[in-house]
């Protein structure tokens, strides 16, 4: 279940996303799959090559892609997430999701 994103903004994301661009939307998010992890960072683009050459600079695998047919996204969590929205200097996100005090 997702909360905590508006409407604008998931629109301009999924926007960003079908443009070829890196996009990056945070929202809060409940998965017993994941304990401890109350957020998750969708990082989409709809070229599967820049989405993958994105993510290979972080470590993450072109396997771990969410190959959803509009919107292909890496989901980021934790640890990894904060560090990569960090160098990605995504700091509202960071801020507003509170990532820091985690």
């Amino acid at each position: 279940m997702a909360f905590g994103v508006k409407r604008e903004e998931l629109l301009q994301w999924k926007r960003n996303v079908k443009e070829g661009r890196i996009s990056f939307l945070t929202h809060y998010w409940l998965d017993d799959r994941f304990p401890g992890c109350d957020t998750v960072t969708k990082v989409g683009c709809s070229d599967i090559d820049k989405l993958s050459y994105w993510g290979k600079q972080y470590g993450l695998q072109k396997e771990w892609i969410h190959y959803d047919p509009l919107h292909p996204h890496f989901d980021l969590f934790g640890q990894r997430q904060l560090e990569i929205l960090k160098q990605e200097k995504q700091w509202e996100q960071i801020q507003r999701f509170s990532l820091l005090d985690k």
